[in-house]
């Protein structure tokens, strides 16, 4: 169709004024990782989590030339903008510490409430926002003032994040379901969303594409209706379609059948050049990563490149802003290996921080972590498939004893025996579930093995004593709800806890609030709740579990059918035989939540050595 002058003069700002409203497809922005490079390609910044500190590299030496204390459990770090500041999220600490890059030196630090993960700078690096795994939220902070300037609401324990290349938007997953959720900057409101599948699990990371409306996740698949190595756990890189459109814009594609036969385990990371051309996602578990061609159709995305085999524990890959050369964050390594992007020959390593662990320990973390033999055969699966960090993974297995709520690891060394049915009473016992059929491994033991809560298996291996080790360095932080000590609702809640009326204390005693303790004698008991549980073939009798850290560890229960603390003392608490709850008014369970919430509010170690309480060590 031919438009005259005169019409084309009044229908062009009308044609202006309706793009100006059109949703605009949001491309590449910065991705949070545990590692982060200056825009001018000279500094590289590394989250040391298992040190606490975050080290500096010089790139064009290839050396670290500052590591700076930060706190417990650095996650998340970034430049902002084009300096050489950047800030570092302090996970257990819950604080957001910044640093010069070039000087080495802390600059301030912001506290939030409860553990920072995520993390990314707005372009011109005045802002910086930061996810709260813990209670889902993005938290803005303006780096001038080192003070929080807005905070808003994203869903439930969020860790990975990203920032737009107009810092318009941000992208956010769920750690427990990979759902991904597009957020205006500005207002907080929820632009868009990319529901995951039923299954989808520890999604911790996002990477926006450089010039397509793409953003790709890593994640796992928990199947948790199957309890077998070759199963249960699936390793995928989701690929969303951000572009405002109907219909389907969320493609899985499974890393296990992505090249071949070749299985991998535990994707934790993934970055893309600056052209776009060339995505890398590396696999934490089987300790590699894949190199693939990015396809511009919509349809395949990615074509397999190369396989790399990596350090111990890779968690960390980016990309240097010429695109020349990347750079594998091997965690248990404790180093960094730049690669050249085009040959994929290695250029350097460089030793980021010093093994702040024991020999013992380290071994027992890398078995802990690693999905190959003689651990597991398969190679889908590994301890921390579903400990990661010592964290639950949020789901309710199904496993043959009956439905089994995935626990933490923390205070374990204080509370043995170990499971809801108590069947394990040294972290040695699980030399049966590598063996088994979970796992398959060869195992860590030669020869047989003792059944368990018999003869102990401790000492029949060097490398189980080591796992063991491990797995018992686990600890609490405090809880958030209890900062300022106990409110007058949770001072409340303390003294129905405590009181004959309801019977709490009875068996959740003692510091750790379970009356559970390394000791010949195994304590269990029948709460009414095994009739929820029609599968159940080890109760009705159960451990106590302790109540530290609640308030962050839903579904709860041995079948993990409870959302909620207040379904835990009404809906589940058949005939008030888990406590006597029945009859507490609103404002009393109210009361008795918020203490359950502050826990713990104090160190429960100190008590615990007070009271002659005994500490496995390994």
């Amino acid at each position: 169709m031919f438009l005259c002058a005169r019409s084309v003069r009044f229908t062009l700002p009308l044609i202006l004024t309706l793009l100006s409203f059109a949703p605009r497809p949001t491309l590449a922005g910065s991705s949070s990782s545990l590692l982060g490079i200056s825009t001018d390609g000279k500094l590289l910044a590394c989250s040391n989590r298992d040190s606490g500190t975050v080290s500096i590299i010089d790139l064009d030496k290839n050396e670290k030339v500052h590591e700076i204390k930060v706190g417990r459990h650095p996650e998340g770090v970034t430049f902002l903008g084009d300096t050489h500041k950047l800030a570092t999220a302090v996970y257990d600490d819950d604080v957001v510490v910044f640093l010069d890059a070039d000087t080495g030196k802390q600059l301030g630090q912001t506290e939030v409430f409860d553990e920072p993960y995520g993390i990314v700078s707005t372009s011109k690096g005045d802002k910086v926002y930061v996810t709260l795994d813990y209670p889902g939220r993005i938290v803005e902070i303006n780096t001038k003032t080192q003070s929080v300037s807005n905070e808003f609401s994203v869903g439930q324990h969020v860790k990975g994040l990203a920032i737009s290349n107009d810092d318009q938007s941000l992208f956010s997953t769920e750690y427990y379901t990979a759902l991904v959720r597009q957020t205006d900057a500005i207002t907080g409101k929820t632009i868009d969303e990319w529901e995951g599948g039923s299954t989808d699990n520890l999604a911790r990371q996002i990477t926006l594409h450089p010039r397509r409306a793409k953003a790709y996740l890593p994640h796992i698949r928990s199947r948790i209706t199957v309890a077998h190595g070759a199963g249960s756990i699936f390793p995928i890189v989701s690929i969303v379609d951000t572009k405002p459109a109907d219909g389907s814009r969320r493609k899985k594609i499974p890393m296990d059948s992505f090249q071949g036969a070749r299985v991998t385990s535990n994707p934790w990371d993934t970055a893309i050049t600056p052209d776009g051309k060339t995505f890398f996602v590396v696999f934490a578990g089987t300790d590699d990563m894949f190199v693939c061609n990015v396809i511009d159709d919509d349809y395949r995305e990615l074509t397999f490149r190369a396989r790399l085999n990596l350090g111990h524990n890779p968690r960390g890959v980016r990309v240097a802003p010429d695109g020349k050369t990347f750079y594998i964050y091997n965690a248990l390594d404790f180093n960094i290996v730049a690669y050249d992007t085009d040959t994929l020959q290695r250029r350097a390593t460089i030793a980021v921080t010093e093994n702040p662990h024991s020999e013992e320990v380290l071994l027992g973390k890398r078995l802990f972590y690693t999905a190959l033999q003689p651990m597991s055969s398969r190679l889908w699966i590994s301890c921390a498939s579903c400990h990661p960090d010592g964290q639950p993974d949020g789901k309710t297995w199904h496993n043959p004893e009956g439905l089994r709520n995935t626990q933490s690891l923390a205070g374990m060394a204080w509370t043995h025996p170990i499971h809801w049915s108590a069947d394990r009473d040294e972290v040695q016992d699980f030399e049966h579930t590598i063996r088994g059929p979970l796992m398959q491994g060869r195992g860590l033991v030669t020869g047989r093995i003792n059944d368990s809560l018999k003869a102990p298996n401790k000492g029949l291996s060097q490398a189980l004593d080591a796992m063991a080790a491990y797995s018992n360095t686990h600890e609490f932080t405090l809880s958030p709800h209890a900062k300022q000590g106990l409110s007058p609702a949770a001072q409340r809640g303390r003294e129905l806890f405590f009181s004959k009326q309801t019977k709490c204390a009875t068996c959740h005693s003692g510091p750790f609030y379970s009356d559970s303790n390394p000791t010949d004698k195994i304590i269990r008991h029948n709460v009414g709740t095994a009739v929820d549980n029609p599968g159940e073939l080890m109760g009705p009798e159960y451990d106590t579990p302790t109540l530290l850290g609640i308030y962050r560890t839903a579904p709860y229960l041995s079948h993990g059918k409870a959302q909620t603390l207040e379904e835990v003392l009404t809906v589940y608490n058949h005939d008030d035989q888990h406590g006597v709850t029945s009859q507490l008014s609103k404002q009393e369970r109210a009361d008795l939540i918020e203490f359950l919430k502050a826990l713990p509010y104090e160190d429960p170690v100190p008590q615990a050595e007070a009271a002659g309480l005994v500490k496995v060590n390994k």
